[in-house]
């Protein structure tokens, strides 16, 4: 008799847990619907993304979507060669353009280890079917040299970009950076007029004057080297090549935040209050300086949202629905 009661409170429990979980991964899709302008919310935890992926309450974005018909390739372009390494970027252009479209370039995460300028095609479709010409760049890896390699490339395929606009049918005057994670950090560089100063830089154009970044988009990337997150962090040590201790100088040096002034261009900040790989004080802070300065911005919390929360299809079209009213303003 003892064991059939602890066998129903075991039970009875099992089946509360079990009530609770659910409504634990039912409610971000309730809120969403009941709150359609706003962040979608997470699931805080990578295992129960994936769950809710499993059991069919979320969807997963397709990373490689067909390219319509109606939009042109210019694919694998070479805009620099350094040591023999070609480095090149893909432009997609729709078809029907009469007249110089702003174009949307967008840089690929990866930690600064790996990844392609392909990954983001779902972004690039998307975009070039409202309208824009959009474009996607490769840079140098770790493997092949530590900051400042990949932040010189992307600041010469920005130069590329403002030397062909009329080549490819963009307006050079109306270009905006959008990047996630590693990408956004190259893209806030970038944005906001990195130099690299001395010698040594690999950076091979020359610099065109009376050509600035019209916006930036950044998408959970870090923006202060000097803070105790990435002092320590083995993925930025990694990258720059030598500890904070080393070389003060060069961690600030290399932080998107010490070249911020009145001047930069208008910035969204996309990030997951749940992100375990760059915490969302980097965007705090970026956003507190940005206010400060009165530059034009606008900064998505998506609450409980991980590190890459956008290769969820809802947290992915919400991310697009905000660049895209962005961009409208700004460009």
């Amino acid at each position: 008799m003892n064991k059939m009661k602890f066998f129903k409170r075991l039970l009875s429990g099992f089946l509360w847990v079990l009530v609770i979980l659910c409504s634990l991964i039912i409610t971000p899709r309730i809120w969403s619907a009941l709150n359609p302008d706003k962040p979608p919310v997470g699931y805080h935890f990578l295992a129960a993304t994936y769950l809710a992926v499993g059991v069919g309450l979320e969807q997963m974005i397709n990373k490689i979507p067909d390219v319509p018909s109606d939009i042109q390739e210019f694919k694998n372009i070479e805009y620099k060669n350094i040591n023999g390494k070609s480095l090149q970027l893909d432009i997609y252009k729709p078809k029907n353009l009469n007249k110089a479209a702003p174009l949307l370039v967008f840089i690929h995460g990866g930690g600064w280890r790996n990844g392609d300028r392909a990954d983001y095609l779902v972004y690039l479709v998307a975009f070039a079917k409202k309208g824009y010409m959009t474009a996607t760049v490769s840079y140098r890896f770790l493997k092949d040299g530590p900051y400042p390699a990949c932040v010189e490339d992307i600041t010469d395929a920005v130069q590329w970009f403002y030397k062909n606009g009329e080549t490819y049918g963009y307006d050079p005057d109306r270009i905006a950076l959008i990047g996630g994670s590693a990408g956004a950090y190259l893209a806030l560089l970038a944005g906001y007029d990195w130099k690299r100063k001395g010698s040594l830089a690999d950076s091979l154009a020359p610099i065109i004057p009376n050509h600035h970044i019209k916006a930036v988009v950044d998408i959970y990337g870090p923006a202060d080297f000097t803070t105790e997150f990435s002092r320590t962090n083995s993925t930025v040590t990694g990258f720059m090549g030598k500890s904070f201790e080393e070389a003060p100088e060069l961690y600030l040096e290399a932080s998107p935040i010490h070249y911020l002034n009145k001047h930069n261009p208008p910035t969204m900040i996309l990030h997951g209050s749940s992100d375990e790989i760059v915490p969302i004080s980097q965007s705090d802070l970026l956003k507190s300086r940005l206010d400060s300065l009165g530059v034009p911005n606008i900064y998505y919390k998506v609450p409980l949202s991980p590190h890459t929360m956008d290769i969820i299809k809802r947290v992915n079209t919400f991310s697009e629905a905000k660049m895209t009213a962005f961009f409208e303003k700004y460009l």
